[in-house]
């Protein structure tokens, strides 16, 4: 369990990803590259044809989730992130496909 001064310093991303995001696998890969950082959240599909990505964990955690993220076969297909910082919430138990 993290320390009481390590659950402090947890911050929350929250990303919106906009391009050819649904129907490349982009949240499945996503869930994947997750499970290798100290990292909590979901991944959904939104109606409008973007995906929105929540993760918790430090700051530099998940900046070095974020360029993985881009980095990643599925990278191509971002054309832009609308992304925001906040506290974490400390909500999520894992990494998820939200539906």
């Amino acid at each position: 369990m993290a320390s009481c001064r390590n659950a402090m310093n947890r911050s929350q991303l929250h990303i919106f990803y906009s391009g050819r995001v649904q129907g490349v696998g982009f949240r499945y890969t996503v869930r994947a590259l997750a499970s290798g950082f100290e990292v909590t959240g979901t991944i959904r599909n939104l109606s409008d044809g973007r995906v929105e990505m929540v993760a918790e964990g430090t700051k530099e955690e998940l900046e070095a989730f974020r360029r993985a993220v881009q980095d990643s076969e599925v990278g191509r297909f971002i054309r832009n992130e609308d992304a925001g910082w906040s506290q974490a919430t400390n909500e999520f138990r894992g990494f998820e496909i939200a539906r």
